[in-house]
This record gives structure tokens, C-alpha cells and sequence, in this order.
């Protein structure tokens, strides 16, 4: 699940993981970056309003190492037992942020992950679109935003736009969802492209 700060993915992976669940499915959800011992401390460092001063390749790298974790420790396990991984943002998102917004360049960032995750890629990325004005609409109703989320509009367009041109790139993969649509709309058409997916997989 993929999208801007305040695009409501949140809310969304709660919903799919009930209608996996309610098909019988176990289903394991994971955030980025966290998910682990080791990756929630390192995103502790990256979101910490004190590190102003943070070079965009020491983030870059901090992304990728709690990356690196949750695939090896939680992700990897959990497909090999069969059972279905909703991830609150993935690879794209250090594309479009570190990438696009920071200008380290998409495939220096892309190679990067590509190694920290051993090649690993949804079968499926839902990518919330929320223009920069209505997230920070929305982040405003948040007491605290950390230091990421406190980034100036224009950073937080660059996001924007790098995440409708990913979307375009790959849209086998990527399915852009309105995201200022109603919630249960929004479910719905989630739901729609992954009972395609499992449909071709033969698993529904």
C-alpha cells in the first residue's frame, strides 16, 4: 500500500486484511520502516524531528537497512509458510522519496532496495492518490509530524509526482486509487483488483 502522508493506508490495509481473513486467508501486516527489533530503532532515527541535518544518502541507506530486516526476519518467513504480507509502503516509496524528492536518482535507489529486499516485489501495489494539498490538509488535524511528514509542500509534491509517474511506468503492477474517494469505495475497488489477481492465480 502505497501513497502520500494522509492518503488513508491505514485504514485500507485493515479493511483488505479483514476480507483476506474472512476468505480464510492468514494474512500478516507490516509497516515500513518498522516491523522489527532492529527496524523500528532505525525508524526511530529516520522520523526524529532532531535529525534536520540527516544527508539524504544516510536516509536513503536507514530506509534500506530496516528494509533489509523485515524482509529477511519477517517478510521471506511469511510467504514461505504460504500465508499473504500487506505492507504499509514498499520499495516504491524509497523511489519516490529518496529517489525523486531527495534526488538521488530512481535507479541508484532502486538498486539499492532491489538489493536489501533479494529482488523481493508485491504481486500487487495499490498506490492512494492524494494530491499534496489534501494530505497536508489532512496531517494538519495531527497534533505532531515527524520529520518527513514536516517537510515543505514542494518536497511533498516532487512525492507526488514521482508516484504518478511510477504508477504509469508500471501499471501491471501498480493500480492508482482515488484516494479522496469515500473509504468503503475505495475497498471496494481494491478488493475488485485483487480478487483479478487470485482469480489468475488460481486461488479464489
Amino acid at each position: 500500500m502505497e501513497g502520500t502522508d494522509g492518503s488513508g493506508k491505514t485504514t485500507q490495509i485493515e479493511l483488505l486484511k479483514e476480507y483476506f481473513e474472512n476468505k480464510g486467508f492468514s494474512v500478516l501486516c507490516a509497516r515500513e520502516p518498522g516491523g522489527t527489533v532492529i527496524s523500528e530503532k532505525i525508524r526511530n532515527i529516520i522520523i526524529d524531528r532532531e535529525h534536520k541535518k540527516m544527508n539524504p544518502k544516510t536516509e536513503a541507506l536507514l530506509y534500506s537497512a530496516a528494509r533489509a530486516q523485515l524482509v529477511s526476519e519477517v517478510i521471506v518467513p511469511t510467504l514461505k509458510k504460504g500465508d499473504i504480507v500487506i505492507c504499509d509502503r514498499f520499495i516504491d516509496s524509497s523511489i519516490v522519496y529518496q529517489g525523486v524528492a531527495r534526488n538521488l536518482g530512481v535507479e541508484s535507489i532502486s538498486n539499492l532496495n532491489l538489493f536489501a529486499s533479494d529482488d523481493i516485489e508485491p504481486d500487487i501495489t495499490f498506490f492512494l492518490k492524494l494530491e499534496p494539498e489534501k494530505s497536508i490538509e489532512r496531517k494538519k488535524k495531527r497534533e505532531t509530524l515527524d520529520r518527513i511528514e514536516s517537510e515543505n509542500l514542494y518536497f511533498h509534491k516532487k512525492v507526488f509526482f514521482g508516484y504518478v509517474e511510477l504508477a504509469e511506468k508500471f501499471p501491471k503492477r501498480i493500480k492508482t486509487i482515488d484516494a479522496f474517494a469515500d473509504i468503503h469505495i475505495i475497498h471496494k475497488n481494491i478488493v475488485q483488483y485483487v480478487e483479478s489477481l487470485l482469480l489468475q492465480r488460481s486461488i479464489l
